[in-house]
């Protein structure tokens, strides 16, 4: 992807030249922040610049167009710079500039698609639609391999090598056609090719779920027959003698489903009822009231 953020790598892994021309971005970045300039000011102003040159593509200025486009593949490189130079680079940044790109994306091929659609290939007006769309499937192949702990990356088209063969596409408009048809073929494989990457590392990495039809109690929750109905589908006890077990399932299997419905709401009515009974405060419970016998007794053991 033309985010900046491949010059880590080039950096570490190519020999001298490849680390001078760091050391000039680095220098531009930090120019660049002196001025008051961040990186999401560059990151909205590639944005910009996509959706004018989708205006410019739309009108049929196609060499424009590409002058246009390699300037803002230029813009693109530098918002990573400008974020390390500032110490700002983040998440969040990284977040804006993937979204800005797919918005950037839509932009430039549905202008490709709108000039088709206007001049002599209204049929092939599709091709930059499904360019964008299996691009898109690229793109998420790589978000969701990544957000479950596997590696996503990789492909002979990412974004730089599309927008390259695209900005080729304008450039050579007489076989335009044929190009974006070769571009088509190849971002397909490439999206292909990352499914089955992605498919063989998961290949053997089983989730642990619990059984259908049975939930993990949470910590705090009040066991009760309407949840073991609802969870369970019965609201026998836990422990039956067998002679108890076979009369339940009989009166459960003879009763109406709202006959049985109306005996679970009924005990949880009940079984409410003398919670807040038993809750309430200044209340004396049965056990605690004085019988008759004892409100006989009188001081000294005498009654009235």
């Amino acid at each position: 992807m033309i985010d900046g953020r491949r010059g880590r790598t080039t950096q570490e892994q190519a020999g001298p030249s490849a680390r001078a021309a760091g050391g000039r971005r680095h220098a531009i970045g930090a120019r660049l922040v002196r001025l008051g300039i961040s990186a999401d000011h560059v990151t909205v102003a590639g944005v910009l610049l996509a959706v004018a040159n989708s205006v410019v593509i739309a009108s049929g200025a196609l060499y424009v167009a590409c002058a246009l486009l390699i300037v803002g593949g230029l813009m693109d490189t530098l918002d990573g710079v400008v974020a390390k130079a500032a110490g700002t680079a983040s998440a969040r940044g990284a977040f804006f500039d993937s979204v800005a790109d797919r918005v950037a994306d839509g932009f430039l091929f549905g202008g490709l698609a709108w000039y088709l659609a206007v001049g002599h290939h209204p049929r092939e007006a599709l091709l930059p639609v499904a360019i964008l769309a299996v691009g898109s499937v690229i793109s998420y192949e790589r978000a969701k391999a990544e957000s479950l702990g596997f590696s996503g990356r990789g492909g002979l088209m990412e974004r730089a090598e599309r927008l390259i063969i695209f900005g080729l596409a304008m450039l050579v408009h007489v076989v335009m056609i044929p190009i974006l048809w070769a571009l088509l073929v190849l971002t397909t494989g490439t999206a292909i090719g990352r499914f089955v990457r992605v498919w063989r590392q998961a290949s053997g990495t089983a989730v642990a779920r619990p059984p259908v039809g049975v939930r993990s109690w949470r910590r705090g929750r009040v066991d009760s027959r309407w949840r073991q109905l609802r969870e369970t589908g019965s609201t026998a006890p836990a422990r039956l003698s067998a002679g108890q077990g076979a009369r339940w399932r009989n009166r459960r299997s003879t009763a109406t489903l709202s006959t049985r419905l109306r005996g679970v709401l009924n005990a949880e009515h009940a079984g409410s009822r003398s919670a807040a009974r038993a809750a309430r405060p200044g209340r004396p419970t049965r056990s605690s009231r004085p019988t008759r016998s004892s409100r006989r007794l009188t001081d000294g053991g005498r009654t009235r």
